[in-house]
């Protein structure tokens, strides 16, 4: 399967704005104290000063700490709230880069050591962790409808569901994502923008953001969505290799190949239990597949594909005639799309043609990421949409209230734009950054016996397939000798499963019994 990222989705201009040095230790300064509705206290420490008019330059070390609280499963939890900026340097110790980070920490723990940490990226590469943040794990949510769609005003609410009674968080946006820039122009851009080079830097920053807020002796957890997956699979090994920090659990949610071979039959194999989920949601199968419900449905398709399709398509234009069109019969019988179409693309069917065909005699397209939103295209005719309804109608959700939260909520002022998509092009994947990032979360593993992997997917993802997940699950651990410390788990939405409210509430529950799961007893030794 091809990589597919949120990076392919959109078109910025490259360049960066310069960041404005300001050194650690500065005076403190209060603040104004948020809005009385989000039990706000204070506000203290360093904030980043008011830019001039025109000057769009940012503190490249500071922070704004606020204090609040939200209830969690019925429970008051208290919590400040750190967004600044860490600087990122080079080999000489000089500054090249600002990176911003938000820090949520639970206020009435005495002792954290034993206190689980969870580091939060999202993907892109070039995409802020501003997803994750306001939707899934953090303590406020956007203001959207229980299936994921905007909603005006454009606020933000308490998170019952949150975290953050089990656990700290730290939201991290990677250089020219959110207000993370690099320090001026001559900054070399290989330093940052590529696989491994993404990989090494923010292992750096996170070693001193550990050291900086006293976090060693915590449990620690990554977790990274789409892009992000393969950033925190390449992180676990980093860390332990470079910065000798060994961690207790990675979460994967909607992950891409990880660098795992899927090209060719098996690519487009493994795409088929999406398609049938997705021509299931829409009412589009057959009566009899139709009327089981989703997970009941799927292990039939699943079954097929592997021990037919995937055979079938490894014989290429060798397939016999009549076996092909029995492969293509029961193709079109899960798909939700006719034989002759299945048979016009020799049994392997794109993934731009299935969301421009599936409801083409209805007048829609179907979503990319999520394969419940529907799109309005200028014709019918054609072999792609034209957009990615679902990707518009999310940019649509988050985009306002997440500038909204910093400047009302959190008091963090700048004049800076808010990158929901920012500028990394080029992004290196060859040569020194290559992707291998599923094999060095493999090697972590095999290294550290505390380690353990929860991967998370949504049904009606067509750009991170479920399958396709389940897939880098086998093939990233050949012995089987990892599997009791691996899972997977479904949820019957889209690449970003949390916006449906019931698969809110049953992910984060994953992520809390996933946590206590992987968090070994007092004096347990790690060893095999």
């Amino acid at each position: 399967m091809k990589r597919i990222v949120f990076l392919l989705l959109f078109c910025l201009t490259t360049g960066s704005l310069s960041i404005a040095q300001s050194q650690r230790g500065q005076g403190q300064r209060s603040a104004a104290p948020p809005p009385a509705d989000d039990q706000a206290a204070r506000a203290t420490a360093s904030p980043a000063p008011k830019p001039s008019p025109g000057d769009l330059t940012l503190p490249m070390d500071s922070s704004v700490i606020t204090t609040h609280a939200v209830t969690i499963k019925g429970q008051r939890v208290p919590y400040t709230a750190t967004v600044g900026t860490q600087p990122v340097w080079d080999e000489n110790g000089k500054p090249i880069a600002g990176v911003f980070y938000t820090y949520y920490e639970r206020s009435d723990v005495k002792d954290r050591t034993t206190r689980p940490l969870v580091i939060s990226f999202n993907g892109g590469p070039g995409t802020a962790s501003v997803w994750m943040h306001l939707a899934y794990t953090g303590p406020k949510l956007l203001n959207i409808d229980s299936e994921g769609y905007p909603l005006q005003p454009y606020t933000v609410k308490d998170n019952p569901n949150s975290i953050l009674d089990v656990a700290d968080i730290v939201y991290i946006d990677p250089v020219n994502t959110g207000y993370s820039r690099m320090a001026n122009k001559d900054v070399p851009r290989s330093k940052f923008f590529g696989v491994n080079a993404d990989i090494k830097y923010l292992a750096e920053w996170l070693n001193v953001f550990v050291s900086r807020k006293n976090r060693w002796p915590s449990p620690k957890y990554l977790i990274g969505e789409s892009y992000g997956t393969t950033r925190v699979s390449g992180l676990a090994l980093e860390l332990q290799n470079a910065s000798w920090m060994y961690l207790n659990g990675v979460i994967l949610v909607s992950p891409t190949d990880l660098g795992i071979n899927r090209e060719g039959p098996v690519g487009a194999a493994n795409l088929l239990p999406y398609y049938a989920a997705t021509a299931w949601f829409h009412k589009v199968l057959p009566a009899d597949l139709q009327q089981k419900d989703l997970t009941a449905m799927l292990p039939e398709v699943e079954q097929f594909t592997i021990s037919e399709l995937l055979p079938a398509l490894a014989k290429g234009g060798f397939l016999e005639a009549d076996k092909k069109k029995q492969i293509a019969a029961k193709v079109a019988r899960y798909s939700g799309l006719s034989e002759k179409v299945i048979m016009e693309h020799n049994l392997m069917i794109p993934t731009s043609f299935f969301w421009k065909e599936l409801l083409r005699d209805k007048g829609n397209t179907i979503g990319r990421l999520d394969s419940r939103y529907l799109g309005i295209d200028r014709e019918d005719a054609g072999e792609r949409p034209d957009y990615s309804p679902e990707l518009t109608s999310w940019l649509h959700s988050f985009a306002a209230p997440i500038n909204y939260y910093f400047r009302e909520f959190l008091n963090y002022k700048t004049d800076l734009k808010y990158y929901m998509f920012g500028p990394v092009h080029p992004w290196a994947r060859t040569g020194a950054d290559t992707d291998r990032t599923g094999e060095n979360l493999r090697q972590a593993m095999a290294q550290n016996p505390y380690l353990h992997l929860l991967v998370q997917s949504g049904y009606y993802d067509g750009a991170c397939d479920y399958f396709g997940a389940q897939y880098n699950m086998w093939q990233m651990d050949p012995s089987g000798k990892l599997k009791s410390r691996m899972d997977w788990k479904g949820y019957r939405s889209g690449h970003m499963m949390y916006l449906r409210q019931e698969d809110l509430v049953k992910s984060n529950d994953d992520l809390r019994d996933f946590i206590k799961k992987s968090t070994p007893k007092p004096n347990q030794p790690a060893k095999y």
